[in-house]
């Protein structure tokens, strides 16, 4: 338990720095390029961030270090989801929206106000109370038509989420945050399933679907989160995200794999568990507000 805890913290802290730095390349880009006067280049037809703008993102230094912090935040949250039932797990490394709130106050210039900070203090409450409350975590043993079904949804919340989102243009930041999430949360729900883990074996892994789905979740989540910081508030973006990464893979564990709170203690579990979304949820909600500013910023000046 005190393994998978300190694995999960060390994939929180990681993910936080990581979503900062990439908003920082991110916006940086998106300055660059609207200063080169290709506006028409960089955004859809709704206002959106085209994918030459996200390919552009993506090479910044900023972005690529805070990648590096993703892929290693990803191995440190693949071990806990291992080690911890998922509804603690996944809740554990959602707390990287704390760090990321701090981090952009530094990084970003963000000025969080005092609903934001009570969101937070809920966030980290609600981790205590799950802390206390979580048990032992399941096996993990699905019948391979469920890890088919877990590929197939995920190929599924990814393209139709990145068309969704292109779409949506500006107005989409959440919804593209929240979409990540669900991608991410496939991601952990594919590790705890996989085949061909322990024991070791090459041919049961490559042969498992479950894979294909992290490889899905985890590679359109990232995309997905990367227009999110392009084009809205990198809290609020991130909040969506923890909704989305926290609530379904918490069900799926509970329901499905086994994962269960101390005896008695199931009460104090479910109230940390929809403290913490509660709180994400709030914090996506008031976000948005630095969203708006953002998107503000980005607009070209009336002509004197």
């Amino acid at each position: 338990m005190i393994i998978g805890l300190v694995t999960a913290v060390a994939a929180s802290t990681c993910y936080g720095l990581g979503s900062v730095l990439q908003a920082v390349g991110s916006r940086r880009s998106a300055r660059e390029e609207a200063a080169r006067e290709s506006e028409r280049a960089q955004v859809t037809e709704h206002g959106g961030p085209s994918l030459s703008s996200t390919a552009k993102a993506v090479v910044t230094w900023e972005f690529m270090v805070g990648t590096v912090l993703d892929f290693v935040g990803f191995l440190l949250g693949a071990l806990s989801a291992r080690l911890l039932p998922l509804f603690l797990s996944q809740t554990v490394i959602s707390a990287n929206l704390v760090i990321t709130a701090l981090c952009s106050i530094k990084l970003l210039g963000v000025r969080l106000r005092r609903p934001e900070w009570a969101s937070i203090g809920v966030v980290c409450g609600a981790l205590v109370l799950l802390a206390l409350a979580a048990g032992k975590e399941g096996t993990g043993t699905t019948p391979i038509s469920t890890h088919w079904w877990l590929l197939l949804i995920s190929v599924v919340v990814i393209a139709g989420g990145s068309l969704l989102v292109r779409r949506l243009g500006t107005s989409g930041a959440v919804v593209a945050g929240l979409l990540s999430g669900l991608g991410f949360g496939a991601l952990g729900i594919g590790v705890r399933v996989l085949n061909g883990v322990d024991p070791f074996s090459l041919a049961d892994l490559l042969s498992d679907p479950a894979l294909y789905a992290i490889l899905v979740g985890g590679l359109g989540g990232m995309y997905l989160h990367t227009v999110a910081l392009q084009i809205g508030s990198v809290n609020g973006a991130t909040a969506a995200l923890v909704v989305g990464e926290t609530v379904v893979p918490g069900i799926v564990g509970v329901v499905w794999l086994g994962d269960a709170t101390r005896a008695g203690l199931g009460w104090l579990g479910l109230i940390g568990f929809v403290l913490a979304v509660a709180g994400a949820v709030a914090v996506a909600h008031y976000g948005e507000g630095e969203g708006a500013l953002h998107a503000d910023s980005r607009a070209p000046e009336p002509a004197r």
